[in-house]
């Protein structure tokens, strides 16, 4: 499929159902759901939308949650719903079951860029970044990764998890691109092991025990568990490298909601 990297060619997910209610972000925000969350005077997954409609890569946005009662009491974001400025489902179970759900309404030729609504960092020029170079390669699926050593230089006291390569450590950024309809299947596997998400080894048990000893012994390469793991699902993977640490931060815990706060507060001091 020729996609023309000049124009707008992707269809935004934006996850942004709760994978539980008893989560003490969720109790230390005081609000009903993680999307709503209050970042410097805006929820979050309204900066993840914004962000999203700034792109130049963007052409369409679903947002998978959250709850339909709890979308109502936010009116910004209700009335860009109504509007039909963006779609809107309520979530599945779980951030995979949704994000397979939505690609089902989609029609299968249409690439798809997923993302989250605890991303409140997010920039169009990450976004479009991250989808110029997805759209560049003949691929089937690309996952975004930021140098970890970026990030730890920009947040030294953020808790990541780390992928450990012989040719570089990295970090999850949220960010997915499905780009042919035989892309979506990855969707499908994403499911058998989101509960093994936070626990590399785990994943990359998938590729035998061969590739599980080289990588506890950081001689295995990136490029080399791609192939791998490209070879296991029968698909074209990439990574997107992103020379940006913000595209690594998500809200996932108390401490991350201080940190962001706090990177809001220091650009306001540096700006006055």
């Amino acid at each position: 499929m020729q996609l023309d990297l000049d124009r707008h060619n992707f269809t935004s997910i934006v996850l942004a159902g709760d994978r539980s209610k008893a989560d003490s972000l969720i109790d230390h925000s005081g609000v009903s759901c993680k999307a709503l969350i209050d970042i410097d005077g805006m929820p979050m997954v309204r900066r993840v939308i914004g962000a999203l409609q700034a792109s130049k890569v963007v052409h369409k946005i679903v947002l998978s949650g959250p709850e339909e009662s709890e979308l109502a009491t936010d009116k910004p974001l209700a009335e860009l719903v109504q509007s039909q400025a963006i779609a809107w489902l309520p979530p599945e179970a779980s951030p995979s079951a949704s994000a397979y759900h939505v690609m089902q309404t989609l029609a299968r030729d249409e690439p798809v860029l997923l993302t989250t609504a605890d991303h409140p960092l997010l920039t169009p020029e990450i976004v479009d970044a991250f989808g110029r170079q997805s759209l560049a390669d003949d691929v089937d699926v690309t996952v975004g990764l930021a140098p970890y050593a970026l990030v730890q230089e920009a947040y030294p006291d953020m808790k990541k998890t780390v992928l450990r390569f012989s040719d570089g450590e990295f970090c999850g950024c949220n960010l997915f691109a499905f780009l042919t309809p035989e892309g979506r299947r990855a969707a499908n596997f994403w499911r058998k092991i989101e509960q093994e998400r936070k626990k590399p080894r785990v994943v990359i048990g998938l590729l035998g025990w061969w590739a599980v000893l080289r990588y506890q012994l950081g001689v295995l390469p990136l490029e080399e568990a791609l192939a791998k793991l490209s070879k296991r699902l029968g698909l074209r993977l990439r990574v997107v490298i992103l020379p940006y640490a913000n595209a690594a931060v998500d809200v996932d815990s108390v401490a991350d909601y201080a940190l962001v706060q706090g990177s809001f507060a220091r650009l306001a001091a540096e700006d006055d």
